[in-house]
Formats: structure tokens, sequence, C-alpha cells
């Protein structure tokens, strides 16, 4: 997923570096300017992957369906989820049964803190120290080729039930700051929306069942 992708041609390029290592799902959140004659240049033979994308007008919106949603950025973050480098965030990816999203920023400001945390993790592409910045296409790239060689052929996922999604999880948070508001938990300035993000990012496979036990108890606690 790209955030707000400014150039056209990063749009492209983006595309092809997907459809190289077999990955065709390309979904754009409020891109700048597309569909644009700059995108289909450089998509070359990656045109299809290009033009199946989906346009969504919010990150959250856009990663509804998914598990999980791994957001990519080089700058750390006081109050960020689960962080992880690429190779070990295509593993934890190739681990879950269900769509996972690996979500990109814009070229210069990369993603917002608000885009983060709509995230279940933190990625990092380990580089030099010096000059740690990649193209926004030339980041896809490296992510999708971890992803490709995290791939296990012929492996088999016992897992028999459904995974929570990414809307899933956006309820059990709001229930949890329905509780905490009522019961006057959350103080003013609290940082606790951010603490259970955090939280349950160190859990990567929460069933849609676990999630629906946890707001059963917040309801009954609630009395509604």
């Amino acid at each position: 997923m790209l955030c707000r992708p400014s150039h056209p041609g990063n749009i492209g390029a983006a595309a092809r570096a997907m459809k190289t290592m077999g990955l065709a799902d390309l979904r754009l959140v409020t891109p700048e300017r597309y569909p644009a004659p700059e995108a289909d240049w450089m998509a070359t033979n990656a045109i299809d992957v290009l033009h199946s994308s989906r346009i969504h007008n919010t990150l959250v919106e856009a990663i509804e369906d998914c598990v999980a949603a791994f957001a990519m950025s080089a700058r750390p973050r006081e109050w960020s989820p689960q962080v992880l480098d690429a190779r070990s965030a295509a593993a934890s990816a190739m681990a879950l049964e269900g769509d996972v999203a690996f979500v990109f920023g814009n070229e210069t400001a990369g993603l917002t803190n608000e885009e983060v945390f709509a995230c279940q993790f933190l990625v990092h592409i380990p580089a030099s120290p010096e000059f740690s910045s990649l193209n926004l296409a030339q980041a896809v790239q490296v992510m999708a080729y971890e992803l490709f060689m995290a791939q296990a052929p012929g492996a088999v996922r016992g897992r028999s039930e459904k995974p929570a999604t990414v809307a899933d999880l956006e309820g059990l948070y709001a229930h949890l700051e329905e509780a905490a508001r009522e019961t006057n938990f959350m103080a003013s300035g609290s940082r606790l929306r951010e603490r259970w993000r955090r939280l349950f990012s160190r859990v990567p496979a929460l069933e849609r069942e676990e999630v629906n036990i946890m707001r059963g108890l917040l309801r009954a606690l609630l009395g509604k």
C-alpha cells in the first residue's frame, strides 16, 4: 500500500517491483496524481498490476480486510508498534493466515504517526547509517524480495480459526477506549491508546474469536 504517493512514476515502478516477486494487490491511499502516463511508463510489463490497483480515501479503509499491517519507516517512533527488520517482518507475515499489508509512506514525509499506529508492526530496512534513505519504489522492491524469499513452498498451516482483521482490532481499540472513559481510567493526556496498540502488536496472530471474547467481557463489565 502506498500512502499519498506524490510521483506517479514511483507508483508504476512499485507495480513492476511487485510483479517481479509474484505480488499483485496494489492499493493507493489518496495519490497526489494518478492515473498518469508516467505511471504506465515505469510499470512496463506490470501494467496489469498497476491498472488493477485500488484507490482508497484513508489507510484504515484500505487495510480493514487485512489480518495485519506492517508500516515501513526509516524513522524510529517513541510510541510505535512492535519493531522488526525487513527480513523478520517477511517471516512474520508469511506465518499469518490471511491478507497482510505492507504500508509505505509519501516520498518526502513518509508515514504520519496516525498511519503508523493504524498498523500492528513497524518495519525498518537495514541500511548504511551514513545514508539510509531509499527511493519509494526501491523500498517496495526490497520488501517484495524479502517476502518472496520467505515463502515456504508446500508448507501446511494447521490454523483453523479465522484470524482477526484490522477492522476487528480497530473495533476492540474503540471498545477499550469507551470502557476507559466510562470508568474514568483514561486521564487527560493519557497515552493509553498508544500503549494498548503496542501491547496487541506483540501478539501477531490474534483470532477473531479471541477479539470477540475480549469485547464480550468489556460489554459485560460496562453492562451493555
